[in-house]
């Protein structure tokens, strides 16, 4: 199976109007359109979910290219520490941003951009700014990143409801909540993280027998925790116009 097609079967989104977002070195959102081809007007990719029995379940699709990726940078490159976990600390410790973006165009952008020639941009620098807000502003950066591609998701008719997460980022409660509160819509993180792995394992499963139907499968599916979106809209608001002024910087560039 396509790994993200396989963590699409690991959450369970059976349902027409189900998403999952995988957060690992880049990010992938698909959501379930049941037995509907939608093509985007968004720059958005029309996809196969999953075929069973000769019946074709569709999805959209929308690529980031650069997720835990740059955390990796910070890490390997940057020295800004040792170990991933630590930056859910090191952004604790600000109480926020203050006006610093990075866009992580470090190969180009992905959906809905499709830029291949633009470059990662870093701007709102001060002589305040150090590797604190920088660490912030790149896991910022894969909310916003993620907001983008709701928002084409939006414009092509399709509001999801419920975001199910997995990936090594969304261990990062902070993000999590990001998240949440950046795309206004309800974030469940499921006990299972290797997603891509269980969703083989069910179809296996449900080839040979051990699980009789896809309803059968999505019992098996179970929440770890909760993120529900709870910061002011002004405050959101004016997150998100940051960001795109900043993404108006790296595409001019």
């Amino acid at each position: 199976m396509g790994d993200q097609q396989s963590a699409t079967i690991g959450q369970c989104c059976f349902e027409p109007g189900s998403l999952k977002s995988t957060y690992g070195t880049g990010a992938f959102v698909l959501l379930n359109t049941g037995n509907k081809i939608i093509y985007s007007k968004n720059r958005l990719l029309t996809t196969i979910a999953y075929r069973i029995k000769g019946k074709t379940t569709y999805a959209m699709e929308g690529s980031i290219f650069i997720a835990g990726a740059g955390v990796q940078w910070l890490r390997d490159r940057m020295n800004f520490f040792k170990k991933a976990p630590e930056t859910e600390k090191i952004i604790k410790s600000l109480k926020n941003n203050k006006g610093v973006y990075l866009v992580p165009a470090f190969t180009g952008l992905g959906a809905p951009y499709w830029d291949s020639n633009s470059r990662g941009v870093l701007s709102g620098l001060t002589r305040d700014t150090g590797p604190k807000e920088i660490v912030r502003a790149t896991v910022e950066a894969v909310a916003y990143q993620t907001f983008d591609l709701f928002e084409a998701m939006k414009h092509d008719g399709l509001r999801p409801r419920v975001v199910k997460v997995d990936g090594g980022m969304v261990m990062n409660n902070w993000f999590s909540q990001f998240l949440s509160d950046i795309v206004n819509v309800q974030v469940l993180r499921p006990k299972v993280q290797e997603t891509t792995a269980l969703g083989a394992a069910f179809m296996a499963g449900l080839q040979i027998g051990v699980y009789k139907s896809l309803d059968d499968i999505s019992k098996k599916w179970s929440i770890d925790k909760k993120f529900n979106p709870k910061m002011a809209i002004k405050i959101r608001n004016n997150l998100l116009k940051g960001w795109t002024k900043a993404i108006k910087r790296t595409l001019i560039s």
